[in-house]
């Protein structure tokens, strides 16, 4: 039977806290202490900082919101401005709601998880609060006119909470309070209706699931043309499976007639937007459709497909506006928008130019509007926000653009593609220097994620253009399956007893970039966080030889028992269940703890994770590392104090140090190799 000698780091003991500041202790000494380390983390800094870079903005009774981090409110304030001033570039900003000064007076570090305003009564607020970065947070009803908490408002102590408004005086609210309130997977398993002034005790319950369930969860989609609301329970017995509920006027509720993978993404002209993550009937997964609201819960399904995708195309998301439907396509990892208006014979389609080949991020949809805010950019083009108003136009117009970090010009992004085993055609992108010797020498930075159905799209290089790019280095963007590139059927290829397609996928790209002297094995490193943690962790074990350096951020790396720490019992359908005999084979054969083993050279690697990270555990990289660490093999950790899983939210120079300690060892291990 398998025994495991590092189980004792899963604990937060004195042992494995003495343990963790040795690790530490080892990691400044080598990458602190490089003589480039400070300028590049006040470099970062100043990226992160840069009072240019574009406020995105959500829209509120004639008001536009952003959250602003600065060197003067590390944690951040929260301010808003008139879009008159905003378009004209004046710093006319009012601040509401400052977390420096609300950490300063209670004495906690205080990190904003999140902002939910009333859409009926949009000065009123929910803040989602973390006192070190973690999923749980607390939840305080806050007045932006009056700058200042409710009193006898809405509030509640720390959890793993998902809480919405119904009406300015009522909240659907399913919460965790106690162990006894949460899924075997740490979410609610209740969701109540909380009237204000009631005891959250004495709330109507809506729904109560298995203890087995994922979460569950509602909202209200409030109709703009002052029609009735549709509420919607969702209750997740899986990460992929959905039972959709209607709450009814008398709070009774009604199953919706819909099969268990969709997404619902809002409603437009009493049509219910759905996408489809499975076949349903003579629908391909992956369809955008629409059905009609009340014929629906009448049980008459008619649905009418509005976007079917092609073999290389995905439906990213789409938002409801006042009438009309915004669509965000994927084609070949490149954004598409399109407009979709209902019309007395179906609906129109109408594509929206965009500035070029790179992402678009949907920001906001100003309620009882058609105009949609959102952000474009690509590897060589800074991030811009453009506003698109589809009753009067659609081309988009820029509001505001940040200046370029590095000299784009001197740059080129180019689509590959590499051929897997099984003959797939996976698409990888390779930024580089216009001018850098084809030698097989440069160095060279692999990206990647390749799970739950997250898409790798082009985004702006930023401070790496600068640290890297600039330098002489490669970066390459891999778009593997079990992401969510071209679809479920993506994503599918690579699922739980299917994994080693994304190992494999990965791996066919780095070999191909060899193969094309773009870079050679010392002077290749793979980077990847959370699943690209996991993703990375895999590849360097199955195939050492490729690879110069390993940058593991926050990884899953044990999976014999990622069910039993934080979020885990929440992925197995993503993964698989260790102990169920169908997928434990399957899991034991990749797991990258167990696969590491004496007599084989492994890359040097820097592995990182967090104290406070509450969805993955930080035992992956401590127990990781010191397996690696007993093999002789050249290994760093850092592990934070605060930033939960993301990083985001907490204090810039922290941040700013993280990065640079990456860039760093990068240097040290692909550049400064002989």
């Amino acid at each position: 039977m398998h025994t495991d000698p590092y189980l004792w780091l899963e604990d937060d003991s004195a042992a494995t806290r003495a343990w963790c500041a040795e690790q530490q202790a080892r990691t400044a000494a080598q990458l602190d202490a490089d003589p480039r380390f400070a300028a590049l983390a006040d470099e970062v800094l100043e990226h992160l900082r840069d009072d240019e870079r574009v406020p995105f903005v959500e829209a509120h009774a004639g008001w536009w919101h952003h959250f602003l981090q600065s060197p003067a409110h590390p944690r951040g304030v929260y301010r808003r401005i008139r879009p008159d001033d905003y378009r004209a570039n004046r710093d006319a900003w009012e601040v509401l709601f400052d977390l420096d000064a609300l950490a300063a007076a209670e004495g906690v570090d205080w990190h904003l998880a999140g902002i939910d305003h009333c859409t009926e009564r949009p000065a009123r607020c929910l803040l989602s609060l973390s006192a070190d970065g973690g999923d749980a947070a607390c939840l305080r009803e806050y007045d932006l006119d009056a700058r200042a908490f409710v009193a006898e408002g809405f509030q509640l102590p720390p959890g793993k909470h998902s809480v919405t408004w119904r009406d300015p005086d009522s909240l659907y609210a399913a919460v965790v309070l106690s162990e006894a309130d949460a899924t075997a997977s740490g979410y609610p398993r209740e969701v109540k209706l909380w009237q204000r002034g009631q005891p959250f005790a004495q709330a109507h319950s809506l729904l109560k699931a298995d203890h087995r369930a994922l979460a569950v969860s509602a909202w209200r989609m409030l109709n703009p043309d002052g029609g009735e609301p549709v509420d919607i329970i969702e209750e997740a017995l899986s990460f992929y499976r959905t039972r959709y509920w209607r709450v009814l006027p008398d709070l009774s509720r009604q199953a919706l007639p819909l099969p268990p993978k969709v997404d619902i993404d809002g409603v437009v002209a009493g049509q219910l937007i759905v996408r489809l993550n499975q076949a349903w009937g003579d629908l391909d997964a992956g369809v955008l459709l629409a059905l009609d609201w009340q014929a629906l819960c009448a049980g008459d399904i008619d649905p009418l497909p509005l976007f079917t995708p092609g073999p290389r195309q995905s439906v990213d998301g789409a938002l409801a506006g006042r009438s009309c439907l915004f669509v965000h396509v994927l084609d070949e990892g490149v954004s598409q928008l399109w407009v979709y208006t209902p019309t007395a014979d179906g609906w129109q389609a109408q594509r929206a130019p965009l500035p070029g080949q790179g992402q678009l991020e949907m920001v906001d949809q100003p309620w009882q509007s058609n105009v949609l805010l959102f952000g474009y950019d690509d590897f060589l083009t800074p991030s811009t926000l453009y506003w698109l108003d589809a009753d009067a136009s659609l081309t988009p117009q820029a509001l505001r653009g940040q200046p370029p970090r590095f000299a784009a010009e001197q740059m080129h992004a180019q689509l590959r593609h590499a051929i897997a085993p099984d003959g797939e055609r996976i698409p990888y992108f390779v930024v580089a220097r216009r001018d850098a010797p084809h030698d097989g020498q440069r160095p060279t930075l692999l990206y990647g994620y390749g799970g739950f159905a997250v898409p790798m799209t082009p985004f702006y290089l930023g401070a790496l253009g600068r640290q890297w790019l600039e330098q002489g280095g490669v970066f390459v963007l891999s778009c593997i399956r079990g992401g969510g590139e071209f679809g479920p059927d993506w994503h599918e290829a690579a699922l739980a007893e299917r994994r080693q397609v994304a190992f494999d996928d990965f791996l066919a790209i780095a070999r191909q970039l060899i193969a094309d002297g773009v870079t050679c094995p010392a002077r290749l490193g793979i980077q990847g966080g959370s699943n690209g943690g996991l993703l990375v962790a895999a590849a360097m074990t199955q195939a050492p030889e490729l690879f110069g350096a390993v940058v593991c951020e926050v990884p899953l790396t044990d999976m014999l028992r990622y069910t039993e720490l934080s979020a885990g019992p929440s992925w197995i359908d993503e993964y698989g269940d260790p102990a169920d005999p169908e997928y434990h084979a399957a899991l034991a054969a990749y797991s990258p703890y167990q696969r590491l083993q004496a007599g084989v050279r492994y890359p040097a690697t820097l592995v990182t994770t967090s104290s406070s990270d509450d969805r993955v555990h930080p035992g992956h990289a401590r127990k990781f590392t010191a397996r690696l660490g007993e093999l002789g093999q050249p290994v760093l950790l850092y592990q934070s104090d605060a930033g939960g899983h993301s990083g985001q939210g907490g204090d810039m120079r922290q941040l700013a140090a993280e990065v640079a300690r990456v860039t760093v060892f990068l240097y040290q291990q692909l550049m400064d190799a002989a």
